[in-house]
Formats: structure tokens, sequence, C-alpha cells
């Protein structure tokens, strides 16, 4: 049944979730936000050390949707054309006459696992670039789109360092989301252990197609947002900036710079996935403060003086969001916001 309402997209969720949770144990926060990363039309940057099934997540989410999926293991020896593609020449039999044809790369899918991704140099990173922000790929003096829906679902890993090439900002910015994977609780960690050590379990089925990932989307830009819920969500992002921009006083000397524009329109879309995801036609002060810490905790550049009293950018988040106040009043003027808080 094709997807038309939010009632829909919350049923679709809840089946995609169902199926991951055949796999994966517990990492609800994870998943949804995954969820909300594909949602929105953007990419993912999944951080974490070895063995948290990192991988696996993203592997299990594309088994469980009818989107074709390829992995790219990013390795330093990795080149650009083994991402986008290359020309190859190509012979007739019947003619003889040689030609040059492209042959598509491992890019041209809906879903791109990129595997370790900053385990390659800069100039192959640059490569993935293109295809992240303009949905294209420039190869042999043509412009080649990619399959819609498309987004890049990528992993690192935080604590090996050699051998490691840190992504640019400028392509850390193109993630929608970086989200942290954490270790297990005990429970779920002993429910691993017996799935893992046994017979395998059920196997993912299929619960969402290309189609009804656009549809989600779609549904996701057409969800309002209060004026007042805007403004919360911007004054969250002028908060990062210098003092003279609007910046707060008490995070000034904790940051090198602060967000840029593309953090707000981040905020927006991924407060109006989650509220999608959950069957709501309206976008609350919750769905924002609940995506803030990964929408900006790559966009911001902790200081010195910062590292020195051991606050990185999820602590800044966390003062910025206990800083950061909307007046009564403006809330009050919408009854969706209102209803919301009541």
């Amino acid at each position: 049944m094709p997807i038309a309402t939010r009632a829909d997209a919350a049923a679709a969720a809840q089946s995609l979730t169902t199926e991951l949770g055949k796999v994966i144990v517990g990492q609800q926060q994870v998943v949804e936000q995954v969820l909300i990363a594909v949602s929105a039309g953007g990419h993912a940057l999944l951080e974490g050390v070895p063995g948290l099934a990192k991988t696996l997540l993203i592997s299990t989410f594309a088994g469980a949707t009818r989107l074709t999926f390829n992995r790219i293991q990013f390795t330093p020896d990795l080149m650009p054309a083994d991402i986008t593609g290359t020309e190859i020449i190509r012979e007739d039999r019947a003619t003889g006459e040689r030609q040059l044809a492209f042959l598509p790369g491992p890019v041209f899918a809906a879903v791109i696992l990129a595997d370790e991704i900053n385990r390659t140099p800069p100039k192959t990173q640059a490569a993935l670039l293109e295809a992240m922000q303009e949905r294209q790929v420039s190869a042999g003096g043509q412009r080649r789109p990619l399959p819609a829906p498309f987004f890049v679902l990528a992993t690192q890993n935080p604590i090996e360092q050699e051998g490691t090439y840190p992504l640019p900002e400028a392509q850390l910015d193109r993630f929608l989301l970086k989200i942290v994977v954490g270790y297990p609780t005990e429970s779920d960690e002993l429910e691993v252990l017996r799935r893992t050590t046994g017979r395998s379990g059920a196997g993912v089925q299929p619960v969402l197609s290309g189609e009804d990932v656009l549809a989600i989307q779609g549904l996701v830009r057409d969800t309002p947002i209060a004026d007042a819920v805007a403004r919360y969500a911007l004054a969250l992002v002028r908060a990062t900036r210098p003092v003279a921009d609007g910046g707060l006083k008490v995070i000034a000397d904790l940051l090198r710079w602060g967000a840029g524009p593309r953090a707000g329109q981040a905020l927006i879309l991924c407060g109006k996935a989650r509220a999608t995801l959950h069957g709501r036609s309206y976008v609350g002060l919750d769905d924002i403060r609940a995506v803030v810490a990964p929408v900006m905790r790559h966009r911001l550049q902790p200081s010195y003086e910062a590292e020195a009293k051991g606050l990185n950018s999820d602590a800044i988040v966390a003062m910025i969001l206990n800083t950061v106040q909307v007046p009564a009043a403006a809330l009050e003027k919408d009854p969706a916001v209102a209803g919301a808080l009541s």
C-alpha cells in the first residue's frame, strides 16, 4: 500500500524498526537517527569503536528495503575511479569498431555503505563529495545522475589514528547527522552473545521500496513548523557563533568556530522527519532538541581551552541547550506548540 499520510509513514518506520530488531539488539536511538536521516533525504556518519555493529546496522537496513545497495571499503590505496567509475574501451565484435564506454562505479546505488571512510586519502574522499552534495558524478566529460533516493551511510573508528585521514570540514558538513554508536547495555550485550553464538535467527524481510522512501521524504518537506519553533532552532545555531554575531558569551572561548546555515536547515529538516515518523503533523520543541546533538556535533570545533577542560562538542551542545530559551509568550501564540508543551 502506498504511503500517503503521516500515519502511513509512522507505520512504515515501525515495520522497518521491527525488521532491524531481528538482527540489531538495542541501539534504539541510533536506529531512529538513521531513519531520520533517510527520511530527511540526507547522509549520516556513524562513529564508534570496532564491534558495535555499525556496518551490520547499515547492511541490515539495506536488506530491509528494496533499494539497491553497494558497500565501498575505504582503504589507503582506493582511487577516485574505484568509487565513481571509469571509461573503458569496448570493441564491437561485428564491426571491429572500438569506442569508449562508461563503466559505473559502486556509487551508482541508492544506499551506499562507505565503510571506514577516514582510511582513504583526501583525493578519494573528495570523489564522494560531489555525489553527496549534487547527487551526480562527473566522469568522461558528462554529468551522470545518481538514482533517487540516494544516501551515503558512512562509518569511522574514533580511536584509531594511524593510517587515517580525518574528513575535511567541508565534507563533514555534508553529512546531515553524525551518529555516535555507544556500547550496549548489559542486558542488550547478553542478548547479542546469545544470538551470535547460536544458530542463525530469522531473516530480514524487505518492507520499504524506493517509492515509499520518496513519499516519506515528500511528507517530511510538507510538515509545517511554527515560527516560534523555527526561531528556537535558529537561536541554537546562532548561539555557536562569535558574540558579535549573536553567540553565547559562556561558550565563546570554548569554540574555534561555530555552525553555519546548513546546521539550521538540518535541524528543521530532522525535526520535521522525527515528527513525521512519529505520525504528527507539526514540529515540537522536543523534536528539535532530540536532534541537536547529532546535527551539531560535527559542525563545531572546540577550542584548545575546551579540550584542556575535557569538553567535547557534545558537552558544548548540552551547555547551549541548557542556556538558550524560547520566550513563553511566543509559544502561547501557536496552539499546536502550546498543546505539545502541555
